[in-house]
Parts: C-alpha cells; structure tokens; sequence
C-alpha cells in the first residue's frame, strides 16, 4: 500500500495524460482489434472471419512492398531527424539574444496542424510551379526527380520530416542543460578543443536521452510520414512510397475493407513493438557497458 501511495504521488501530474491517452488511443485500439479477425465492410454487419485476414496479410505483397518502404523511409528520417535536432540544440541551449525566438520556430511546425505543412510542402515540391523547382531548374536539374524515382521519393518524405523536431530539440536542450558546467570548465582549464569536449564529454552524457529518442522517432516515423506520403506522393511513384499507414487508409477508407485494415494495422503495431524491443535491447547492453 505503501509504494502505491507512493507511485501515485509520484505520478499524479501524469495520471490526466494517461487517462486521456487511453481513452483517445487505447480505447478505439481495443475496440478495432476484434475487427482484425472480421469481415466488415461499414455496410453489413462484421462477420467472424478467424485468422483469414492475418494470414492474407503475410501474403500479400503489397503488405511487404509497404513494410520496406516505412523501414526505408525510417532509416533516413531517424538519424537525419536526431543529428538536426542535436546540433540545434547545442546551438539554441545558451541564453542568448534571440534564443527564445527560435526555440519557438523551431517548435512551432511541431503545433501545425499535420494537413497545413502537407499542403504546404505539396506547393513547395511542385514540379511545374513550386519553388525548389523554380531553382533546380536554373541549375539545369530535371525538377521532377523527387517525383518520378522511387528511390527519390522516399528521401523527400525523410527531409520532410524534418520540419517537425521541435520536440526533440526541447528534450535535447533540456538534456543539455542537466550537463554539470563544472566539467566543461574542467575542460577549458585542461586545454580541450571544442571538438574533444563534443566527443569526450557532451556527446556521451547525451547518448541516452538520444536512443531513448530514437526509439520514440522510430515508432513515430509511421505517422509522421503519413499525410506526406498520401497527400504529396499518393504512394507513387510504381508503389515507391506507399506506406504501411498509406495502405492501411486505402483498405480502410477507398477499399472498405476495414477487417482486412484492422489486422494490417495490428501487423503494423506489431512491427513497431519489434522495433522499438531491439532498440532497447542496444540501448540496455550499452548502458550495461558504460556501468
């Protein structure tokens, strides 16, 4: 009794987030996963349908085509989104004229609504009238290559992602300032240049909040390329970067397949729990290492 008294004092501030997050993620979870083993159009009423959805969906080679294309899209977004924010921070953590301003730019696509940065980025790619285009095009660079390659196209979905990490530049920042400044004068004292304090010092007492963040941008990258991938690309071009949320919105919503949708969206949930274990696996045994 006397450790849950203390849990809950502990942990009361986070007790409202919790509940709404069950109650706007966990509770339609729970309510979908019976669909997963359904027929069920939206029309007629589900019928019970036993493991022939989860065994279509490890047949389908759509599923897989998707599956590489998010693992692809990640391998990009994740590090190019961590190495973005940490140098950010390192630069905006010193109180400085101007500082706070672009804390909040940075932060601020973080707040956009997902549809308006689309929408936005859709006129910025645009091939005929959009201003990358408008630039390449004076350098004699085809401005539809982003669009017409595969391979292409998956890169422009990661450095789309980068407009939104403002959240970890916040967490970063924060990390950055629990660093003793003790050590760093112990540093200048010692003679150290600016990149041996990086590596020899800033760099490893930041490197668990950065895989702990990796772990949180790798179970995001699903839905942060999402409107990307369905309003700029529509999951071309020749199914280059049709995603695993792409194809779950198709079967549900286009198709009317929402038991197909449902189980696919439960083989998706169950590749981000993979990833993330692996990722705390790493992340466990350097620890381990560094004790």
């Amino acid at each position: 009794m006397r450790r849950l008294r203390a849990l809950l004092r502990d942990w009361h501030w986070s007790l409202p987030g919790f509940a709404l997050l069950g109650l706007l993620v966990g509770l339609p979870a729970l309510m979908a996963l019976p669909l997963a083993f359904s027929h069920f159009d939206g029309l007629h009423a589900p019928r019970f349908a036993g493991l022939t959805n989860l065994a279509r969906v490890g047949a389908d080679p759509l599923f897989w085509t998707a599956l590489g294309n998010s693992l692809k899209v990640a391998l990009w977004s994740v590090p190019l989104r961590l190495l973005l924010a940490l140098g950010l921070a390192l630069l905006l953590h010193r109180p400085r004229r101007g500082a706070g301003l672009l804390r909040a730019a940075a932060l601020a696509p973080s707040v956009t609504p997902d549809i308006a940065w689309a929408l936005l980025w859709l006129w910025i790619l645009n091939p005929l009238y959009g201003p990358v285009a408008w630039l390449l095009s004076g350098f004699g660079i085809a401005p539809d290559i982003w669009l017409t390659d595969p391979a292409a196209a998956r890169r422009v979905l990661a450095l789309i992602s980068l407009w939104l990490i403002g959240e970890l530049v916040v967490v970063l920042i924060a990390a950055r300032k629990e660093i003793p400044q003790e050590l760093y004068d112990l540093c200048a004292v010692e003679g150290a240049s600016a990149w041996t304090v990086f590596r020899r010092l800033t760099l490893p007492m930041l490197m668990p909040v950065l895989l702990l963040l990796a772990c949180r941008d790798a179970a995001l990258s699903f839905q942060t390329s999402f409107l990307p991938a369905l309003i700029i690309t529509k999951g071309g071009p020749q199914y280059g970067t049709l995603l695993l949320p792409v194809y779950v919105y198709q079967n549900g919503f286009e198709y009317l397949r929402f038991g197909y949708a449902a189980a696919l969206a439960l083989a998706m949930f169950a590749v981000t729990l993979l990833m993330i274990a692996v990722q705390l696996f790493w992340l466990r045994r350097w620890t381990r290492r560094g004790a």
